[in-house]
């Protein structure tokens, strides 16, 4: 039996001028004149730079592109606008914090100059008298170092890898072997499979002291109980004195965790932020600029103009002629477009950043993170009548030069919590007093989460031990038992 259904979808969907729009101003200045640069080499219709008489310019082409608005001109067809958000999602607050937006290419990101990280370990093999075999693995197992110098895969893996791809068959013995000459490489600890080991390699490396010997022996043999700081059992463990122990602790500590990051080689980014925007303080008042380099001067081509009007009042219309003039009036559409785009982009940019300031214009005359005032995305969007996802664009990936240093936009928003008075304050405040605290307990005793739940409450910010956790968490620092020194 066959049924009939009458359904009603509303969809609403951007077209690709505002994907467009919404891409650029999600670019922060760098990455904005990269995008800039570009369209300046693929629409020869663009130039840079003032053009005299701009509004007869303006009144010319949209006279003489009227010409051409009905059966010369291409229609529009179907864009998969799926195509252009796969990468244009509001970004997460929790992510690392990053100068450069999704669409700017990595060959545009500049990097450190130098021999790869990788090239510098085989470099360093071709010291060593090594036979054919031995050569293969070790550039292999070279070849599995990651960007913090680790090994992180089971030599029976790395065995299986090498008789597939490398036709080398060989023995998880035959790798040890060969693996325990990858790490006599510099840097020390290069090639390490774990924390455990790569301490211990440095520390053999090290010229042998009572202090080393001792840390040696505790890394060797007492990882488990140095890790989560049971000096208590070390003393007894290795029977020292409280002065051996934290001399030797003081050995390690000064070991690299992270061997392949102390290499400036490894073509990691090197990222060069550039303020978007800067606030100053002027006679007690606030008062905030764009970069420069956010308002380029641009113009539609004079050239490309006058050949519309040239095929307009020429008698003979040939077809390689209407073809040449729809290509002229879309890179004429093209350019208008993007130069109102901009525009747009700068009064964004402006309009987004002039609210923050002033919503938090208490923190910026002083300086003093427990004067930032609990904001959310929506309390900028309602404030300018603009999206969310706008205001996220504007503030995710963009930073403003203050008196108090270059402030990633973010780090200005947080949520709010009520004080003992009934007010609304920053979780920011509290973590800032949340930090201070911290700094300021006795190391040999740190205080525990119950503990400082109870110090925040003194202070008149009643919150529960887990959200206390989770705060400490956010800010990177260890519980109290790791926090402990001898």
């Amino acid at each position: 039996m066959l049924k009939q259904h009458l359904q009603f979808k509303l969809s609403q969907k951007l077209s690709p001028q505002q994907i467009q729009l919404m891409k650029l101003i999600q670019l922060p200045t760098q990455a904005f004149e990269q995008r800039l640069k570009q369209e300046l080499e693929e629409n020869p219709a663009l130039e840079g730079g003032k053009e005299s008489n701009e509004n007869d310019l303006d009144s010319d082409f949209d006279n003489s592109a009227d010409e051409f608005n009905d059966s010369e001109t291409i229609g529009s067809d179907e864009i998969n606008v799926d195509e252009y958000l796969s990468d244009d999602e509001i970004p997460d607050y929790r992510t690392q914090a990053n100068n450069y937006s999704s669409d700017d290419e990595e060959k545009t990101m500049p990097y450190a100059a130098g021999t790869s990280f990788t090239q510098h370990l085989i470099n360093q093999l071709n010291t060593y008298r090594l036979n054919d075999e031995e050569r293969e693995i070790a550039e292999f197992l070279v070849g599995s170092v990651d960007e913090s110098g680790y090994i992180r895969r089971e030599l029976g893996d790395i065995m299986d890898d090498l008789a597939f791809t490398q036709n080398v068959y060989t023995t998880e013995e035959n790798i040890e072997k060969v693996l325990r000459i990858v790490h006599q490489l510099d840097p020390a600890g290069v090639g390490a499979r774990n924390l455990q080991e790569c301490l211990s390699i440095q520390l053999h490396r090290k010229d042998k002291t009572q202090d080393t010997e001792l840390a040696i022996n505790i890394i060797d043999n007492a990882f488990d109980q140095f890790t989560k700081k049971h000096y208590k059992k070390l003393l007894q463990k290795f029977d020292i004195s409280e002065t051996q122990l934290k001399d030797a602790i003081h050995e390690i500590e000064h070991l690299n965790p992270k061997p392949g990051g102390s290499y400036a080689g490894n073509n990691r980014i090197v990222e060069h932020v550039v303020p978007d925007f800067a606030i100053k303080i002027v006679d007690g008042e606030l008062e905030l600029t764009l970069n420069g380099r956010n308002a380029p001067e641009l113009h539609v081509s004079r050239e490309y103009n006058n050949m519309l009007k040239g095929y307009k009042d020429s008698k003979d219309k040939s077809k390689s002629q209407k073809d040449a003039v729809i290509f002229i009036k879309q890179k004429l559409d093209a350019a208008k477009w993007f130069i109102e785009a901009i525009k747009q982009r700068q009064q964004t940019l402006f309009v987004t950043m002039s609210a923050i300031m002033h919503y938090q214009k208490e923190y910026f005359l002083t300086g003093d993170e427990r004067n930032l005032k609990p904001m959310i995305l929506k309390d900028i969007a309602d404030e300018i009548n603009m999206d969310v996802s706008t205001v996220s664009r504007v503030a995710n990936s963009k930073y403003v030069d203050t008196p108090y240093g270059t402030k990633l936009i973010k780090e200005f928003f947080s949520e709010s919590m009520k004080n003992d008075q009934g007010e609304d304050v920053s979780t920011r405040e509290i973590k800032k007093i949340l930090e201070t605290v911290i700094e300021e307990e006795n190391k040999k005793k740190p205080l525990t989460d119950e503990t400082l739940a109870s110090i925040l409450k003194e202070k008149g910010y009643p919150i529960a031990r887990r959200t206390v956790a989770k705060y400490r968490e956010q800010l990177d620092i260890p519980v109290a038992r790791l926090r402990k020194k001898i």
